[in-house]
């Protein structure tokens, strides 16, 4: 009897320890199946900084202008929508601890966005958007490094360990500049980490 109850001890831990392995492969493959979000907002936002600087460094034509607004404008809604598209559809999945856990970080980081600016105007009666900007870099920066470390990417990790640093490096400069330092922030962060990941989705 006591032979028997041992086996079962023993298989029902190796059919956990199966199981919690095979939920840790299912979150790593949707983990990667997510770096389209990285690709899609990492373009849209290098796109969005890198025009701004070059529309503030060059002489343009009123209808370069309106060209380069469409196109962000165009970038956003695809962006967004397919956003919303892609959390709703993943919604309906099975929820997974590393999920939950990213859309606590991002959500919280745009209610720090939001607070920042409060405190900022609450104390200077105006907002500064050479030192907002730099502060906003940081809080994308924290939240990008703690998005992997939850999803053991390294590359992640890199790439907002140089958001952070550019952060910094962008509060020496004017605030053109700093759109320039952010587009390479965004391209280095998101772009290049979110290409690769979806590349190893099916890996």
């Amino acid at each position: 009897m006591e032979t028997i109850q041992k086996e079962s001890d023993s298989f029902d831990e190796s059919q956990s320890i199966k199981v919690i392995r095979e939920m840790i492969q299912v979150s790593q493959k949707r983990i990667k199946s997510d770096g389209i979000l990285f690709i899609l907002w990492g373009w849209f936002m290098f796109y969005n900084y890198l025009s701004n600087f070059i529309l503030g460094q060059i002489v343009y034509t009123h209808q370069i202008k309106i060209t380069l607004n469409y196109v962000g404008y165009a970038l956003a809604v695809l962006t967004i929508g397919y956003t919303v598209y892609y959390l709703i559809k993943q919604h309906s999945k099975v929820q997974t601890y590393i999920g939950i856990s990213l859309r606590y970080v991002w959500i919280s980081l745009i209610v720090c966005f939001s607070l920042t600016n409060m405190i900022i105007f609450n104390v200077n009666h105006q907002i500064n958007f050479e030192l907002q900007h730099p502060i906003f870099m940081m809080f994308i920066a924290f939240a990008t490094v703690i998005t992997g470390g939850i999803i053991r990417y390294r590359l992640v990790i890199f790439g907002g360990i140089i958001f952070g640093l550019l952060a910094y490096a962008s509060s020496f400069f004017k605030l053109n500049q700093q759109f320039l330092l952010e587009a390479i922030a965004w391209l280095v962060a998101f772009v290049i980490p979110g290409h690769i990941m979806y590349l190893k989705r099916k890996v």
